[in-house]
This record gives structure tokens, sequence and C-alpha cells, in this order.
């Protein structure tokens, strides 16, 4: 079991390792950097009315630079346009633009996004989802990371809003798997597509390295442009990076389990679910992340059985003493296992704004993540059709 234990430990001790050094460098765009460039703020919308009004005004507040909000209407049946419509006559900086018709072989988002880009009018193209809501200094201060650090493209993870239970268990698993397993300084040390992440929320690139390297027609079948557009942009030689808005932009992408499930499972096979990492990912997690806790409680029956041969002895001595040396360094091991499991979720507690009770029950969210990668990779291997905004994608 010692042997169990510390492989327990070492696929536990990494990530959190990985994480925490990762918190040096994943930090908020700089508050005395802002774009000097006018930016086109892009926002695709498909029946988004419940919540799109709050999401062009929160754009509309920006400080720190010029910009214009163009809202692509991707064939909305709620009443969505006519709400931009709206916001557009009272304001000029806002523009209505209305999709064509989906092209076969196109996923919606990623046409909408690459429609938008062409009609834009700025140097700078900030793609936000219709969710998303920005403080005054996000689009500004974003903009000026752009230009500062060379990129091409940057791309920030807002605090994300959870009040379900899936929510508040699944989608605190974003923070957890970037900064555990993805090395940012040596995502910034060059352009190897290995080492490309974003976050599809808010993403914002120079309008002609965008072109140059294809944009969004480059990924137009994906589901996950956050992980897709950074690597079309490495391949072709830019920049990428990333920036903490936890205290910059908020967002809430589900309000149902159901919405929680489909919409991690839509692109979980372009992530860790793909066919060649699901394996050696699951292994990983399940060692590093649940074992521990399993070990933890199997321990007191070893401690009740040491405790029977105790009374079975005919002069006994502190029972304590009879427990082999082994089963100390098993406790200890075990122990320092869920340490380093726990470690990264309570940080983010903190560090992130994310709920307590995801963390506490952290090894019930790997189990929930691992279910949903291998949700979707059955649905791929069967050849089901991945249905998401009332359209549906087969082999996506």
């Amino acid at each position: 079991m010692f042997w169990v234990a510390f492989s327990a430990l070492v696929c536990a001790a990494i990530p959190a390792g990985l994480f925490c050094w990762n918190l040096r460098l994943y930090r908020a765009p700089s508050g005395g950097d802002e774009g000097r460039q006018p930016v086109s703020v892009l926002i695709p919308a498909r029946n988004e009315a419940g919540g799109i009004e709050a999401g062009v005004r929160a754009v509309l507040a920006s400080t720190g630079c010029e910009f214009e909000v163009v809202v692509m209407d991707d064939g909305s049946t709620d009443g969505t346009a006519e709400i931009v419509g709206r916001l557009a006559e009272e304001d000029a900086r806002v523009r209505l633009e209305r999709a064509p018709l989906l092209p076969a072989g196109w996923n919606g988002k990623q046409h909408a996004c690459w429609v938008l880009a062409q009609v834009a009018k700025n140097p700078m193209l900030c793609f936000v989802d219709a969710d998303v809501r920005v403080e005054p200094g996000c689009v500004g201060r974003m903009a000026g990371f752009l230009e500062a650090g060379g990129n091409g493209l940057v791309s920030g993870f807002p605090r994300q809003v959870t009040e379900t239970t899936l929510e508040w268990l699944l989608l605190p698993m974003i923070h957890f798997v970037l900064l555990g397993f993805l090395p940012l300084g040596k995502m910034r040390a060059g352009t190897d597509p290995a080492f490309a992440a974003g976050c599809g929320q808010f993403m914002m690139a120079r309008r002609e390295d965008y072109f140059a390297c294809g944009g969004h027609a480059g990924i137009r079948l994906t589901m996950h442009d956050g992980l897709r557009l950074p690597r079309l942009f490495r391949e072709a030689g830019f920049r990428t990076d990333l920036a903490d808005l936890t205290e910059l932009a908020e967002c809430r992408m589900y309000r149902t389990a159901g919405e929680v499930w489909r919409g991690l499972a839509k692109n979980a096979t372009e992530g860790l679910g793909d066919p060649r990492r699901i394996g050696p990912v699951s292994l990983a997690l399940v060692l590093g992340q649940v074992l521990p806790f399993v070990l933890m409680a199997l321990l007191p029956g070893v401690v009740l059985g040491h405790a029977m041969e105790y009374y079975q002895q005919p002069r006994p001595l502190a029972w304590t003493a009879q427990l082999p040396a082994m089963f100390w360094a098993e406790f200890v091991v075990v122990a320092l296992a869920i340490v380093a499991a726990w470690l990264p979720r309570w940080i983010a507690v903190g560090r992130f704004r994310q709920d307590w009770r995801g963390a506490l029950l952290h090894p019930v969210g790997i189990v929930l993540l691992l279910c949903v990668q291998w949700y979707a990779l059955a649905r791929k291997v069967r050849g089901g059709a991945v249905s998401w905004r009332d359209r549906a994608y087969v082999g996506s």
C-alpha cells in the first residue's frame, strides 16, 4: 500500500507545485497600461435577450480606450436583435449586425466571430461572449496588455459565477486544470502550439495578426475556440498570453445542471477528453486527486486490524507500539497527498473567489469532470451529434 500512496502523492504534488508556481505569473493586466489603439468589442449573440442589454451596457461603461461595440445577431428568435437595435439608437458606439445564413462546415459562434471581424472598424479586435460582464477598466487594460507584450492574441479568464451544485463542483476546475497542468513560463517563452491556452469568453487580438493566421475561419468547426484560436496563432508564429480577469469581469456560463453537463461535454474531446489524452489524464487525476481521500478512509481499517492483533498478545504492550513503521509511513504519505490535492483548490477559493463547497468536495468534482470527458468521448465514438444553441454538429 505504501507505493500506491507514494504514487498518489507524486500525482498530487506535481500539479499542486505547478499551480503555486504559476500564481506568480498569472496576473491581472496592469492598471497603468491602457490601450492606445481603438478597439472593436465584438459580441456574437444567439437568443441572448435575457442578458444582452446588461452585457452591452457594461462594455459601454468602459474607460481607458476608444472603442465600438458590434453585436452579431445570429438568427435569434427571442428579441435579441430588437434589444440591441434600441441600444444602437441610444448610443452611436453600438452597431447591430445580422449574421448570414450559417454555411455548411461551420460552427455558429466561429462563423459569427469571423463575420464580426470583417465588419469591425478598429485595429484591435476584442471577442466577448454575451454573458460576460466587464468592469469599466477591463477592455482598456487588456488592450494595453496586448500592446505591451508584443503578442498577437491575449485572453482572460473572468470570475465564474456559480450558484447551482454542478456549477460550483465543475466550473472551478477551469483554474485547477489551467494552472495545475500548463507551465505558463514555457508558454511565454515561445510560440510552441503545445502550450496554447485561452478562454473563449474574452479574447483580444491585433486585427492584422488575426487575418494573417486565418482567424476563426481556421477553426470553423471547433467547439473549443478558447484552445484552438490561440493554437492557430502560435502555429502561425504569433505569441499568445493569458491574464487573470477575476476582478475585471465575470460570467455565468450556465444556469442548470443540464446546461453545465452539455456545455462542458460539447468541447471535451478537444481538450482533456481527446482520445489520445484521456487515458493518461484520467489516471493522473484519479491517482492524485481522488485516491488520497480513498486511502485515508481505508486507513482506520488498518489501525483496527493491528489493534485486534494487540489484544491477542499474551503480554501486550501499548498497542500503538505494535503498529509497524510502514503504517505510519503510509499515514504520513497519504496525509501529504491530501494536502497537495486540496491546496490549489483552497488557494483558488481566496484568489479567484470560488465557492468553498466546491473545494471541500474536490474529489467529487474530479470524478464528475472525468465522467463528462468519457461521456463526450463515447458520444464521439458513436458518431453522435453535439447539440448547442438549437444547432446540431456532427463530427465536431
